[in-house]
């Protein structure tokens, strides 16, 4: 924590209970800063992170002076140390995090040192959920299944994980089965204002992170500053260091109106992408400001944050609001924290209303949300937006150019309509049942789809756009619809609250109808864990070089990803 407070603004809040020391940014804009009170709100938390952190080593008074007069002139030139409040890992990138702390132990023991000295110094959270794999699906006790399978294939990287737990100071884990990483961060882990003791004084300040996983910016929905790092920065911020930035610009997206009926958080973060990918935002904050920010629900906010890698942006964030608030207490934080968020994010001119100041920015565009309308992205690219009165044209159009594209493979014979054809397994494989092809449109052809998964960060943190898949499956089901037998359904929730709002309405069970079945509770399908298509699928497609396609909620649709046999 600070050694200065070279200029005097360490002052103390008390608000719902609760006294805490903090480093006043209108004490710093009163010493001769008129500039902070329209500073971006992104800016402010990182004009108070230096204010906090100064030391005269990595943070000094220059560092203070020049953020505090940042204007819409400044440019990235000068770099800061920016430490954050605490470090958010996945099992992929942060067991490796652990085998450091571990094998720095190892090296201390060697030394004659006590091995219980190294610790993370700011507090580090493990989320497991990069591990599920769909091996079972379309079975009603699918997701107890690939639980099983996944504790098998994993024990020995979860037991390291549990000791680790036990051994290390300021490092907990979240279990496997519980949810994906960025909504148990959004529903769970996220304070938005931290309070910590240090000397026996308490301090409260922004929350602020860093995590191993790009689409850490989820959390920017809540008013918090984070993004994705490589394992080596997180590693260095896990132990007090900071992590060296320029100083950003800063683009400021203004919503007007509000979306329109039958348009989601979806729809407008494909739209957000296409035009910011053109705009050009790459290195730089994007911060939403405008009234049709206050129509869009924290979910909502969320969705635009997660997506900010896609657009190339650093963060997306929505400032603190009473929206940010509401969202606190339907997520059971604690009453009085909830109230130290309010005065905390007021008192340092954090929280926006709808009389607020608009802050300046570097450049700034406008997007009228009444003109969004339902999309989907593809074939390859989540920039790639397509308006869903456009698809069909669209992907028939994409898939002359992938057929013209694909590689020749050896002949096959050819399958006339109505016959039945016997998959042979590969060699030293087990015999594979009969896929019978029927002629029209029940034929597994060139564009069928063979994946359709609802899974991902992006969207299974949104009540929104996952009642709306509920009530299509009621509708389809009420309307005798099917799923073609080779699809491979999914649906893999982000936290163990989609399954109780699922239950309570009644809409698993159409979901479940048509081979929508909770298969886990993890990333699944978006992360190329979709496990294999059955052998009789996957066969007929490689030996008809099929260029076969993937329907799913998620946030990136590249070449391959979802499935190694999908194209599209």
């Amino acid at each position: 924590m600070a050694a200065f407070n070279s200029f005097n603004t360490r002052t103390r809040l008390a608000a719902a209970g609760v006294a805490a020391d903090v480093f006043s940014l209108p004490a710093l804009e009163r010493a001769g800063f008129p500039n902070i009170a329209r500073l971006p709100y992104s800016l402010k938390i990182l004009l108070e992170n230096l204010l906090r952190r100064e030391d005269g080593r990595f943070v000094d008074g220059d560092d203070v002076r020049i953020l505090a007069e940042w204007d819409v002139t400044s440019r990235a030139q000068k770099e800061i140390a920016f430490t954050p409040a605490r470090v958010l890992l996945q099992d992929f990138t942060g067991v490796p995090a652990v085998v450091d702390l571990a094998a720095m132990r190892d090296g201390i023991v060697r030394l004659g040192g006590d091995p219980a000295r190294v610790n993370p110094l700011q507090p580090v959270e493990l989320v497991i959920d990069h591990s599920v794999q769909v091996d079972h699906y379309a079975e009603r006790n699918a997701a107890d299944l690939n639980a099983a399978l996944e504790f098998t294939r994993n024990r020995e990287r979860y037991t390291f994980l549990r000791w680790g737990q036990e051994a290390f100071a300021n490092f907990r884990v979240v279990p496997p089965d519980t949810g994906i990483v960025h909504q148990v961060n959004l529903e769970y882990l996220a304070r938005v204002i931290f309070r910590e003791t240090v000397g026996g004084v308490a301090i409260a300040y922004p929350d602020t992170l860093v995590g191993t996983d790009s689409h850490t910016t989820m959390v920017n929905g809540l008013g918090v500053v984070g993004w994705g790092v490589g394992g080596i920065e997180a590693e260095a911020a896990m132990l007090g260091q900071p992590i060296s930035m320029l100083i950003p610009e800063i683009v400021g997206v203004r919503l007007v109106d509000r979306l329109p009926e039958g348009a989601t958080a979806t729809d407008l973060v494909l739209t957000i992408t296409e035009r910011l990918r053109k705009f050009g935002v790459v290195g730089k904050f994007v911060e939403f400001y405008g009234p049709g920010l206050e129509s869009l629900t924290i979910a909502d906010r969320a969705t635009l944050g997660n997506m900010s890698p896609e657009y190339g942006a650093t963060i997306a964030i929505c400032p603190i609001d009473d929206m940010t608030l509401d969202y606190l207490r339907l997520t059971a934080r604690d009453e009085e924290h909830v109230q130290f968020v309010e005065a905390y994010a007021k008192e340092q001119g954090l929280f926006r209303t709808t009389g607020s100041i608009d802050p300046t920015y570097t450049s700034t565009l406008e997007l009228n949300l009444s003109t969004v309308e339902p999309s989907l992205a593809g074939p390859k690219r989540p920039q790639d937006r397509v308006s869903l009165r456009q698809s069909k044209a669209k992907f028939q159009q994409a898939l002359e150019t992938m057929l013209a594209e694909r590689k020749p493979t050896p002949a096959v014979p050819v399958v006339k309509p109505g016959e039945t054809i016997a998959v042979t397994a590969a060699a030293a494989g087990p015999a594979v049942a009969e896929l019978e092809l029927t002629p029209g449109i029940d034929d597994l052809d060139h564009g069928s789809v063979v994946v359709a998964a609802i899974t991902s960060c992006t969207n299974t943190s949104n009540p929104s756009v996952m009642i709306a898949a509920g009530l299509l499956a009621r509708n389809a089901v009420q309307r005798g619809l099917t799923v073609k037998p080779w699809v491979k359904t999914s649906l893999a929730p982000g936290s163990l609250i989609v399954t109780e709002y699922y239950k309570a309405s009644g809409l698993l069970e159409y979901l479940a109808e048509l081979g929508f079945n909770i298969v886990g509770y993890g990333c699944t399908t978006c992360i190329g864990n979709s496990g294999p298509l059955p052998e009789a699928v996957s066969n007929f497609v490689r030996q008809k070089n099929l260029v076969v396609a993937s329907v799913l909620s998620g946030n990136r649709n590249f070449e391959g990803r979802i499935q190694s046999q999908v194209r599209a």
